[in-house]
């Protein structure tokens, strides 16, 4: 039985890092989302969520294709949570490194790293944990969280702000940090990436953090063309450190800007499925317009039903073609493909009509159009058309409609 988290279904658990537990869900159109909700010692900490609340819309500015971009977020209740973009990928930490496509992963970090920039959100735990690698592209996600979380009480009810090895030294040093932290994390990022190895080597958090504030990256092995590039964002001091702007200069990235305007009052986007190929889009809508959402059930009923018109026009049209060509010479057979057709349009039709599926009307109303349809266009498919022709039409609508199912 699929749990329920205000308007979304919870499917399955994703996993689960130190501040919250991820779960693919649906949202109230059927459509896949990220739901991540946060840990009871999260929860129970007033100051962190207001914190986080009012990080939340700034972080809702984040978009573009390099970053799983923040949805939705409800952190009031007895279960806070935050909805972000689903990526179908493996994280970069799980992947085979070095990486193949060094170039196409650098460019996609870099764009993701100005694209937070530029919405003034900060990172603050960028590693390959967090990079979600789909189709060859990098994502970052959980990006901004760590940054407004990161309080005492939080911290010592024992969620881990950062990762050692990929955290900036003044971080780790207690210092004030801003947006030159986030680029230390990047050149971590990207030298795991381009070497294979950790930066700082391995160990216990003591020893990699002494590391980080004393020590040299390891990049042995990291190509040319990168290796000034790592040392320049891995500098022990942040005002030495490039921008974000700068780092994608550098990589040959043009920057875009990827602010997402959002209108008041708190408008919730959600996020369309895309099959592979196909570009993203989100849709907004504001909490005055509640009463008029569907339910998940509602838009599977919904989809059903496009997806029977779209069976009953096809079929239509290749049982017309299949009658019309027969209908000179085995008028016999032209005649029982129209009334096969019919009897089983007619029976859909009296499901319908005992049904009580929100469509029973205009589902009657389409099958018998549809019959009728498919008796005229046969008729004036005879009179337009040769038999060869009518069978060169039927033979070709067959092997696309293989071809079609087959790519379904």
């Amino acid at each position: 039985m699929s749990d329920h988290l205000g308007p979304y279904e919870l499917l399955s658990r994703l996993g689960a890092g130190g501040f919250g537990e991820v779960h693919l869900a649906l949202d109230h159109e059927g459509r896949t989302v990220a739901v991540k909700v946060l840990h009871p010692h999260v929860a129970a900490d007033g100051g962190a969520l207001a914190r986080l609340a009012r990080e939340v819309e700034t972080m809702r500015r984040v978009g573009g294709t390099h970053i799983a971009e923040v949805l939705d977020a409800s952190l009031d209740g007895e279960r806070p949570y935050l909805v972000t973009r689903y990526v179908q990928g493996r994280p970069l930490s799980a992947v085979p490194v070095p990486v193949a496509d060094l170039r196409r992963l650098a460019a996609g970090l870099a764009d993701a790293l100005h694209a937070m920039h530029e919405a003034g959100v900060v990172h603050r735990d960028l590693k390959p944990a967090n990079v979600i690698v789909t189709e060859g592209e990098p994502v970052v996600i959980d990006f901004g969280i760590a940054s407004a979380l990161d309080s005492l009480s939080v911290t010592a009810s024992g969620a881990v702000v950062g990762t050692p090895g990929y955290l900036a030294p003044e971080i780790l040093e207690g210092r004030e940090a801003g947006m030159e932290a986030d680029v230390f994390s990047f050149g971590a990022t990207l030298a795991y990436a381009a070497t294979g190895r950790q930066p700082y080597g391995q160990g216990p958090a003591s020893a990699v953090a002494y590391r980080v504030v004393h020590h040299p990256p390891d990049l042995e092995g990291a190509p040319e063309w990168l290796e000034p590039l790592l040392r320049a964002c891995l500098s022990t001091e942040p005002a030495a450190r490039p921008t974000a702007a700068q780092i994608c200069a550098k990589l040959g990235v043009a920057p875009v800007s990827h602010v997402r305007h959002v209108v008041p009052p708190q408008p919730v986007p959600v996020v369309r499925s895309r099959s592979a190929g196909d570009d993203l889009e989100t849709r907004e809508w504001r909490p005055g317009q509640e009463r008029h959402r569907r339910s998940v059930e509602e838009s599977r009923a919904r989809h059903r039903e496009k997806v029977r018109r779209r069976w009953l026009i096809g079929s239509g049209l290749f049982v017309s073609l299949l009658a019309a060509a027969a209908r000179e010479p085995w008028p016999e057979v032209a005649l029982f493909l129209l009334a096969a057709y019919a009897l089983a349009v007619v029976c859909d039709a009296g499901v319908a009509l005992v049904s009580r599926g929100p469509y029973r009307r205009s589902r009657m109303i389409v099958d018998f159009v549809s019959v009728a349809g498919v008796v005229g266009l046969c008729f004036g498919l005879a009179a337009m058309f040769s038999t060869p022709v009518l069978a060169l039409f039927a033979g070709t609508a067959l092997v696309v409609g293989i071809v079609f199912l087959l790519s379904a």
